[in-house]
Protein backbone atom coordinates (compact mmCIF):
# COMPACT_ATOMS: atom_id res chain seq x y z
CA UNK A 1 0.00 0.00 0.00
CA UNK A 2 1.12 3.35 -0.87
CA UNK A 3 1.77 5.50 2.60
CA UNK A 4 1.12 8.81 0.64
CA UNK A 5 -2.38 7.88 -0.11
CA UNK A 6 -3.66 9.52 2.60
CA UNK A 7 -1.73 12.96 1.77
CA UNK A 8 -3.67 12.90 -1.75
CA UNK A 9 -6.82 11.97 -0.36
CA UNK A 10 -6.94 15.05 1.80
CA UNK A 11 -5.51 17.34 -1.79
CA UNK A 12 -8.44 16.13 -3.26
CA UNK A 13 -10.40 16.66 -0.30
CA UNK A 14 -9.51 20.65 -0.30
CA UNK A 15 -12.22 22.24 -2.26
CA UNK A 16 -10.17 25.18 -3.66
CA UNK A 17 -6.89 22.91 -4.59
CA UNK A 18 -9.42 19.87 -6.18
CA UNK A 19 -10.85 22.95 -8.17
CA UNK A 20 -7.65 24.34 -9.17
CA UNK A 21 -6.36 20.77 -10.23
CA UNK A 22 -9.45 20.60 -12.57
CA UNK A 23 -9.11 24.12 -13.87
CA UNK A 24 -5.22 23.73 -14.77
CA UNK A 25 -5.52 19.93 -15.84
CA UNK A 26 -9.20 18.84 -16.93
CA UNK A 27 -11.12 22.15 -17.70
CA UNK A 28 -13.96 20.55 -19.26
CA UNK A 29 -14.74 18.69 -15.84
CA UNK A 30 -14.00 21.92 -14.32
CA UNK A 31 -16.84 24.13 -16.19
CA UNK A 32 -18.81 20.67 -16.32
CA UNK A 33 -18.99 20.84 -12.51
CA UNK A 34 -17.91 17.61 -11.76
CA UNK A 35 -16.75 17.13 -8.05
CA UNK A 36 -15.64 14.14 -5.94
CA UNK A 37 -17.82 14.02 -3.06
CA UNK A 38 -15.72 11.09 -1.37
CA UNK A 39 -12.71 9.26 -1.72
CA UNK A 40 -10.91 6.64 -0.38
CA UNK A 41 -8.35 3.79 -1.11
CA UNK A 42 -11.22 1.33 -1.99
CA UNK A 43 -14.11 4.04 -3.68
CA UNK A 44 -14.67 6.95 -4.84
CA UNK A 45 -17.69 8.95 -5.63
CA UNK A 46 -18.06 11.63 -8.31
CA UNK A 47 -20.76 13.55 -8.99
CA UNK A 48 -21.97 16.05 -12.40
CA UNK A 49 -24.96 18.15 -12.15
CA UNK A 50 -27.64 19.14 -14.99
CA UNK A 51 -27.27 23.20 -15.91
CA UNK A 52 -26.59 24.68 -18.85
CA UNK A 53 -22.83 23.96 -19.40
CA UNK A 54 -23.56 19.93 -19.15
CA UNK A 55 -27.21 19.58 -20.80
CA UNK A 56 -27.61 17.94 -24.66
CA UNK A 57 -30.43 19.54 -26.95
CA UNK A 58 -32.92 16.17 -25.12
CA UNK A 59 -33.06 17.93 -21.94
CA UNK A 60 -30.73 15.88 -19.75
CA UNK A 61 -27.20 15.81 -19.11
CA UNK A 62 -24.97 15.14 -22.12
CA UNK A 63 -23.05 11.51 -22.08
CA UNK A 64 -19.44 13.43 -22.31
CA UNK A 65 -19.93 14.93 -19.12
CA UNK A 66 -21.68 11.32 -17.82
CA UNK A 67 -18.00 9.90 -18.93
CA UNK A 68 -15.87 12.57 -17.39
CA UNK A 69 -17.59 12.15 -13.79
CA UNK A 70 -17.62 8.50 -14.65
CA UNK A 71 -13.48 8.24 -15.40
CA UNK A 72 -13.06 10.46 -12.66
CA UNK A 73 -14.43 8.16 -10.16
CA UNK A 74 -12.33 5.15 -11.35
CA UNK A 75 -9.10 7.56 -11.88
CA UNK A 76 -9.14 9.43 -8.95
CA UNK A 77 -8.70 6.03 -6.89
CA UNK A 78 -5.24 5.02 -9.29
CA UNK A 79 -4.31 8.76 -9.02
CA UNK A 80 -4.04 8.50 -4.93
CA UNK A 81 -2.95 4.86 -5.25
CA UNK A 82 -0.02 6.18 -7.83
CA UNK A 83 0.84 9.54 -5.82
CA UNK A 84 4.32 9.77 -5.12
CA UNK A 85 4.54 6.09 -5.63
CA UNK A 86 8.36 4.69 -6.05
CA UNK A 87 9.39 3.49 -8.85
CA UNK A 88 7.07 6.34 -10.71
CA UNK A 89 3.45 4.17 -12.53
CA UNK A 90 2.03 5.89 -15.57
CA UNK A 91 -1.57 5.38 -16.20
CA UNK A 92 -3.83 5.44 -19.40
CA UNK A 93 -7.42 5.06 -20.11
CA UNK A 94 -7.39 2.54 -22.81
CA UNK A 95 -11.34 2.27 -23.17
CA UNK A 96 -14.64 3.09 -22.00
CA UNK A 97 -17.77 1.29 -22.33
CA UNK A 98 -21.07 2.89 -21.73
CA UNK A 99 -24.81 1.81 -20.98
CA UNK A 100 -27.82 4.00 -20.22
CA UNK A 101 -30.68 3.52 -18.93
CA UNK A 102 -32.36 6.50 -17.61
CA UNK A 103 -32.20 10.33 -18.58
CA UNK A 104 -29.90 12.18 -16.19
CA UNK A 105 -31.87 15.41 -15.37
CA UNK A 106 -30.58 15.99 -12.09
CA UNK A 107 -26.79 15.49 -10.26
CA UNK A 108 -25.82 12.18 -11.32
CA UNK A 109 -23.76 10.52 -8.93
CA UNK A 110 -21.06 7.85 -9.74
CA UNK A 111 -19.53 5.37 -7.70
CA UNK A 112 -16.42 3.16 -8.30
CA UNK A 113 -15.33 0.83 -6.08
CA UNK A 114 -12.62 -1.02 -7.79
CA UNK A 115 -10.21 0.61 -5.51
CA UNK A 116 -8.61 -2.69 -4.66
CA UNK A 117 -8.26 -4.49 -8.16
CA UNK A 118 -6.57 -0.82 -8.88
CA UNK A 119 -4.26 -1.21 -6.15
CA UNK A 120 -3.14 -5.12 -7.37
CA UNK A 121 -2.82 -3.91 -10.49
CA UNK A 122 -0.31 -1.58 -9.90
CA UNK A 123 1.73 -3.46 -7.46
CA UNK A 124 1.94 -6.29 -10.00
CA UNK A 125 3.26 -4.39 -12.60
CA UNK A 126 6.22 -3.04 -10.33
CA UNK A 127 6.49 -6.64 -9.65
CA UNK A 128 6.96 -7.51 -12.76
CA UNK A 129 8.13 -4.48 -14.80
CA UNK A 130 4.98 -5.64 -17.09
CA UNK A 131 1.97 -3.01 -17.86
CA UNK A 132 -1.23 -4.37 -16.30
CA UNK A 133 -5.44 -3.54 -16.97
CA UNK A 134 -8.17 -3.01 -14.86
CA UNK A 135 -11.55 -2.45 -15.70
CA UNK A 136 -13.04 -0.56 -13.68
CA UNK A 137 -17.11 -0.22 -13.10
CA UNK A 138 -18.63 2.82 -12.43
CA UNK A 139 -22.28 2.88 -11.27
CA UNK A 140 -24.32 6.72 -12.27
CA UNK A 141 -27.47 6.99 -10.20
CA UNK A 142 -30.33 9.79 -9.84
CA UNK A 143 -31.42 11.44 -6.74
CA UNK A 144 -33.99 8.50 -6.16
CA UNK A 145 -31.50 6.08 -6.45
CA UNK A 146 -32.62 4.97 -9.71
CA UNK A 147 -29.25 3.71 -11.80
CA UNK A 148 -28.70 6.01 -14.35
CA UNK A 149 -26.17 4.80 -16.66
CA UNK A 150 -23.27 2.23 -16.13
CA UNK A 151 -19.76 2.48 -17.57
CA UNK A 152 -16.39 0.44 -17.56
CA UNK A 153 -13.26 2.32 -18.14
CA UNK A 154 -9.70 0.10 -18.71
CA UNK A 155 -6.82 1.38 -17.54
CA UNK A 156 -3.78 0.43 -18.35
CA UNK A 157 -0.84 0.88 -15.73
CA UNK A 158 3.09 0.51 -16.53
CA UNK A 159 6.57 1.58 -14.99
CA UNK A 160 7.47 4.51 -16.40
CA UNK A 161 10.85 3.56 -17.81
CA UNK A 162 14.10 6.05 -16.74
CA UNK A 163 15.67 8.41 -18.81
Amino acid sequence: MNPHITSFINLMKHPVKFRMFLFSKLPSAYFAGVRVKELDEKHCVATVPYKWFSQNPFRSTYFACLSMAAEMSTGAIAMAHLYKIQPPVSMLVIKVESEYFKKATGRTKFICEDGMLIEKAIEETIATGEARMVKAKSVGTNKEGEVVAEFYVTWSFKVKSKK
